[in-house]
């Protein structure tokens, strides 16, 4: 490795959006760079699926390694950039490689650190090697950093986020224009804002890849993203948003970790979000994250989730605070300290919840679901019904009491059993975010 007192040596691999714009960044800044790590920042080497794409950039002063899986062995290099993506295949024999090195490896990769954030955590502290991942998670905003340092007088005690632009910028426009959820997709689609296939996004994936990783650096426990229960947003329709509106809420999808008695919540799903509050104002692709600590109370952290030069800048915190020395572990603890996390399912959790049903308008039908309702231990705080649709059903809305998440679950199942309900869809349950 490079002199502490002369320059790093930088190889970035995978040169879409985000590296291209690390390359800007170092280019740009060079002597800002210096100032700040007290090392000067050189790009050795890249590596990328196609050698004569034009980027935008001149690579012509890099060497280009074919082998992406090998950057780390290249002369010169001391910090490997990963914007590759994926959890295994190429990104994960780079990781391994590049720590079992002792080199610096800095990912923007959340899939790859959610699932296997232990083990590569592991790796670069037996190999005294380093392992930063801020952009992983919200972009531009150095929420990790925040949790790792900046509240570490703090035990926390929940936090909850908007995690993903594309879901945040769809629910959006949703309400702003008043369209239904598959004609945005559609429009998303067609401006580049969402992928071909959304699974990832629109699902709850790419929201509950960085829900693991946040719940990691903010409890102490192993990331796991496998226990994570995770709601999309594909059945929320144009009516929830007009009803939220009108109970005071906005919809968002939100990925929410919460320290209860028995073990650690992890959720991600849409919810209803009192118009009041900092997350409710968070519009378009933007992100913003929402953190409770004992001593400092709610700090929140709003900024562009996404993009070239935001997630860029991310990158370059961690390559900058490799080269100043801030080799802290990559979790805030050692890996072996990391707790076991012990997972509270969604019939454990104890909050609000907003209900729509869509039923046949008979005479006495509000009567016959509420007693339903009571039955299963679901204490309602307020209903509303409005007007017969064309093919003769009913929007049917309620919100409750403080419950816990089992006796909806139950009282749903039940209804559905009861033929003479004649619930015409599958109903919608939200959770309505409360502190």
């Amino acid at each position: 490795m490079s002199d502490k007192n002369n320059a790093i040596g930088v190889a970035i691999a995978g040169l879409g959006t985000v590296g291209v714009g690390v390359i800007r960044i170092i280019e740009k800044h060079t002597a800002m760079l210096e100032q700040r790590s007290g090392r000067t920042v050189e790009i050795v080497a890249v590596s990328a699926r196609d050698r004569n794409r034009d980027r935008g950039v001149d690579l012509s002063s890099y060497a280009w390694v074919d082998d992406t899986t090998s950057l780390a062995d290249h002369d010169g290099v001391d910090v490997v950039i990963e914007l590759v993506g994926g959890s295994d295949g190429t990104a994960l024999a780079l990781a391994r490689n590049t720590l079992k090195k002792g080199k610096a490896f800095v990912t923007a990769n959340k899939a790859l650190i959610a699932i296997h954030g232990k083990e590569l955590a592991k790796l670069a502290e037996e190999h005294d090697s380093f392992l930063a991942f801020e952009a992983a998670v919200a972009g531009g905003i150095p929420i990790l950093k925040a949790l790792k340092e900046g509240l570490a007088g703090n035990q926390m005690s929940n936090l909850r986020g908007i995690l993903n632009g594309t879901c945040n910028y769809i629910l959006t426009r949703m309400e702003n224009e008043g369209l239904g959820f598959e004609e945005v997709l559609a429009d998303a689609q067609r401006l580049g804002y969402a992928e071909a296939d959304p699974t990832f996004d629109v699902d709850g994936i790419d929201t509950a890849h960085k829900t693991a990783i946040l719940a990691a650096l903010a409890f102490g426990v192993e990331p796991d993203f496998a226990a994570i229960e995770c709601e999309g947003i594909r059945a929320i329709a144009s009516v929830d948003i007009d009803y939220a509106r009108t109970l005071g809420y906005t919809i968002k999808l939100l990925g929410s970790v919460r320290r209860t008695e028995t073990g650690i919540e992890q959720h991600v799903h849409p919810a209803m979000v009192p118009l009041e509050t900092a997350l409710a104002n968070v519009s378009g692709a933007t992100n913003a994250v929402q953190v409770y600590g004992d001593a400092v109370g709610e700090t929140v952290y709003i900024g562009a989730g996404a993009g070239e030069l935001p997630t860029a800048s991310a990158v370059m915190a961690d390559v900058v605070d490799y080269a100043s020395g801030n080799n802290r572990p990559a979790f805030g603890v050692p890996s072996n300290e990391l707790k076991k996390l012990i997972p509270v399912s969604s019939d454990e959790h104890v909050g609000s919840y907003y209900i729509r049903f869509r039923v046949i308008d008979e005479l006495g039908k509000m009567a016959e679901i509420t007693s339903v309702l009571r039955d299963s231990n679901v204490s309602i705080e307020s209903m509303i019904q409005l007007g017969s649709a064309e093919d003769g059903g009913v929007y049917m809305v309620l919100t409750t009491h403080p419950i816990q998440g089992s006796a909806v679950h139950t009282a749903i199942e039940k209804l559905h059993a009861i033929n003479e309900m004649k619930i015409l869809d599958k109903p919608v349950v939200l959770r309505i975010a409360k502190v």
